[in-house]
């Protein structure tokens, strides 16, 4: 069966993602920090007749994520589809606007960013290479494209990641492995600030299967 492995897995767009995949045939490997939050997840796939496991790792630490990777390769034998979206809760974070932001207001976030994507990609991208096949799918904020002042230290961070993801893309044109990036747009699902606007991650899921099947675009950005 094909796989796709998610990195930053969570009950939000990390299972619409796997809901997506799994209900076409996918065989799905979830990896974040919380084993018991993924463990819930993979019992609700289960439920719904999806096949899944758990691979634990933070994406801050390097050596854990590329090991989570090859965990699943071996579980599913191999990953086709890689969707990176971790990111960290805007609770937690210091914002800081363009003027306002010094070197270490971006390291973090260049971490689950960037390096944690180039890190992912490291780990999945020689099988693909050899099999000439695969998807590299990457989640971002609005942010990435069109950045507020108020969110100046994180989209500083995901305007890199984007940068990278699109120059993967042309790097990987003809090779038969589809690199994209995903500019999500909107509050996801309840609790955002007062006027943002909203949309339920299911409802942007399947751009994500659009970009794996088309193979034509570069960049989906999700608005309403």
């Amino acid at each position: 069966m094909p796989s796709i492995a998610i990195v930053g897995a969570g009950p939000g767009m990390g299972l619409a993602i796997a809901r997506t995949f799994g209900s076409r045939g996918y065989d799905v490997a979830l990896i974040a920090r919380n084993r018991a939050k993924l463990d819930g997840l993979v019992g609700r796939l289960t439920a719904e007749g999806i096949t899944a496991a758990a691979f634990p790792a933070d994406v801050l630490d390097r050596d854990a994520l590329t090991q989570a990777l090859k965990d699943a390769a071996a579980r599913f034998g191999g990953i086709d589809v890689l969707e990176y979206s971790p990111a960290p809760s805007i609770e937690s974070m210091t914002l800081t606007t363009p003027s306002q932001t010094s070197p270490s207001d971006v390291e973090e976030l260049m971490g689950f960013n960037l390096y944690g994507a180039i890190t992912a990609t490291q780990a999945v991208l020689p099988a693909m290479r050899e099999a000439g096949a695969g998807t590299l799918l990457f989640t971002n904020g609005g942010g990435s494209i069109d950045p507020q002042p108020m969110l100046g230290n994180i989209n500083a961070a995901q305007a890199a990641l984007r940068n990278w993801v699109l120059n993967l893309h042309k790097e990987l044109a003809g090779t038969g492995i589809h690199a994209a990036h995903v500019g999500i747009g909107v509050w996801i699902g309840a609790g955002g600030p007062p006027g943002a606007p909203t949309a339920e991650a299911e409802n942007i899921a399947p751009l994500y299967w659009d970009l794996h099947t088309q193979r034509d675009q570069a960049e989906r950005v999700f608005t309403v």
